[in-house]
C-alpha cells in the first residue's frame, strides 16, 4: 500500500463543512492529505473563510472583470488553468454546485471524485432528502463516486448508510446525513491515500474480481 501524502484541490460552493472536516483531519495528522488549493464559485462562501483561515490557496472564480456572473465556460476555462498550475493528485467536488461539462471533466489532469446526499444509483440530483421521505424508504445515506459526464453516474467508491426513521423530516433526515457526509469524506480519502481505492485502476476499468464497490459503512 501507498505511504505518500496525496496532494488534493477542493472545489465549493458553500459553507464547507466537509472541507473543514478534510482541514482537521490534515492538521491533526489523522489524514495522509495535502489540500494544496481551493476553488470556489462564490465569493461569499464560507468555505473560503475556512480555508484562508487554515492558510490553503484560494481562487474564487465568481464574477468576471465586466461584473457579471461567470459562464460556466468562463469558470471552466480559469479553473483548469488553476488545477494545472497547482497539479493535485484528486479534486475533491464538495458541495460544489454547478454542473461541470464533459470537456472540463476530460480535461482536469486527475481524478475527480463527489460526494452525493443519497444512496447512488438511487435519488441522483437535488432534493434528495424530500424525495426519500416522499418514497418512503427504509434506508438512505450518502455517496462518494468518480466524476463522469453524466450527472451522478460514475462509478460509486464509498457510501454510509442509516435507516431512515418514521418521524424524520427533510431537514431532520438532511442533518443525520451530513453526520455521515462528515465521516464518509475522510474514510474515502484515507483508503485512496493508502491505494486500497486504486483510482487509476478502477477508472481503467481494470477492477480485481475480488474487489466489491462501494466501500460501505453502516451507521445509524
Amino acid at each position: 500500500m501507498s505511504n505518500r501524502r496525496l496532494k488534493v484541490a477542493v472545489l465549493v460552493s458553500g459553507s464547507g463543512s466537509n472541507l473543514q472536516v478534510m482541514i482537521d483531519a490534515m492538521q491533526a495528522g489523522t489524514l495522509p492529505i495535502d489540500i494544496i488549493g481551493v476553488i470556489s464559485n462564490r465569493e461569499d462562501a464560507y468555505a473560503v473563510t475556512r480555508a484562508t483561515t487554515a492558510n490553503i490557496p484560494v481562487a474564487v472564480l465568481s464574477h468576471a472583470p465586466s461584473g457579471k456572473r461567470m459562464s460556466i465556460a468562463t469558470f471552466e476555462k480559469h479553473a483548469l488553468a488553476q488545477l494545472e498550475a497547482w497539479s493535485p493528485d484528486l479534486v475533491v467536488l464538495a458541495g460544489f454546485m454547478r454542473v461541470l461539462s464533459a470537456e472540463f471533466i476530460h480535461a482536469v489532469p486527475c481524478a475527480m471524485i463527489n460526494l452525493h446526499p443519497s444512496l447512488l444509483p438511487a435519488y441522483k440530483g437535488l432534493d434528495t432528502h424530500a424525495r426519500v421521505i416522499r418514497s418512503g424508504d427504509k434506508h438512505h445515506g450518502c455517496s462518494v463516486h468518480l466524476v463522469t459526464p453524466e450527472l451522478d453516474a460514475g462509478q460509486v467508491l464509498t457510501q454510509a448508510w442509516l435507516s431512515v426513521d418514521e418521524h424524520d423530516t427533510a431537514e431532520s433526515l438532511g442533518k443525520r446525513v451530513q453526520k455521515l457526509e462528515h465521516q464518509l469524506v475522510p474514510y474515502t480519502l484515507e483508503l485512496i491515500a493508502k491505494g486500497v481505492l486504486d483510482l487509476d485502476v478502477i477508472m481503467a476499468g481494470q477492477i480485481d474480481g475480488f474487489v466489491s464497490l462501494p466501500y460501505r459503512l453502516w451507521l445509524d
